[in-house]
């Protein structure tokens, strides 16, 4: 069973097509919960990890897979990235499946470089060691087939997977995502050529560990491309805070309920703010039950 039967598994027991994404910066904790100290850089650190393990430890039981940005936790400098590498960790540690947010993209030996970072482990003599062990990483395919081969390289060796950025969820995707070449537009080209990267990698579920991202603002757009790929499974962005419906997203799955996995991230972890006088990771489990519900009401009520 390769990573992405694992995720499909995952899904399928816990009846649950939901990721929680975990882009957390100090102005999304509770009120008193940062306590900032001489060390600015390092008390955030500590403060959203802790945050990250509630949240992880109340939603691990519902849930099949974290996303976590890499972003949120760069800006706090290294002390904000140990705290991205203790929650990519503990949500593994508490049998999550682990997505890291990183938008990689370049060729050769820099591509390489990211793929040992986040997928493959760093060479180190005789083994390797992990920098940031993911299960799966999101990459960039603006650089072409090169740029892509090292990513599906470790992915092939490691048991790891990637999602591919084809139609993404902010307003203006579109400029670049929508422009037409050879008569269909360029996210259906990127769609393809993510369906043709991943045909070595296909797993027992009959999807590959090469999958895409497609995001919830564009319902039609993402059931044209479910119908166009078969074998990819698509990360799905942009519920909740961006717009996106059950409704919507539904377009995007097989029709068996399965074939993708849907994000959310402020919804959950800021929910305690439209929940007065419940704790936040209460709260955040409350978000993430009625996602799940909301999603399998749209899906017809049970997946598989």
């Amino acid at each position: 069973m390769n990573i992405i039967d694992r995720m499909a598994a995952a899904i399928l027991q816990k009846q649950n097509p939901t990721a929680v994404g975990l882009d957390t910066r100090v102005e999304y904790l509770p009120e008193g919960f940062f306590k900032p100290g001489a060390d600015f850089q390092k008390s955030a650190g500590e403060a959203i990890f802790d945050f990250n393990r509630a949240l992880i430890d109340i939603v691990c039981d519902i849930v099949p897979a974290v996303k976590v940005q890499v972003a949120f936790y760069e800006m706090y400098g290294t002390e904000g990235m140990l705290a991205f590498k203790r929650t990519l960790d503990y949500a593994k540690q508490a049998g999550l499946i682990t997505i890291a947010d990183v938008k990689r993209g370049d060729i050769g030996s820099t591509a390489q470089a990211y793929a040992n970072a986040f997928l493959s482990g760093t060479p180190a003599g005789d083994k390797t060691l992990p920098a940031f062990d993911a299960d799966f990483m999101t990459i960039n395919p603006y650089l072409g087939t090169d740029g892509i081969k090292p990513f599906t390289d470790a992915c092939s060796q490691n048991d790891k997977g990637i999602f591919v950025l084809v139609k993404t969820s902010n307003p203006s995707g579109g400029e670049f995502q929508d422009l037409v070449a050879n008569g269909i537009p360029m996210y259906e080209h990127v769609g393809r050529m993510t369906e043709k990267w991943g045909e070595g990698l296909i797993g027992a579920s009959g999807y590959s560990a090469v999958g895409a991202v497609v995001g919830a603002t564009y319902p039609e757009q993402g059931e044209s491309l479910r119908k166009l790929l078969p074998h990819t499974f698509f990360l799905i962005p942009g519920y909740g805070a961006q717009g996106g419906t059950a409704e919507g997203i539904a377009k995007s799955f097989d029709n068996k309920g399965g074939g993708a996995i849907v994000n959310a991230s402020r919804s959950i972890m800021c929910a305690y703010k439209k929940q007065p006088g419940v704790r936040f990771d209460a709260a955040a489990k409350n978000e993430a039950l009625r996602m799940k519900d909301d999603l399998l009401s749209a899906l017809g009520g049970r997946i598989g």
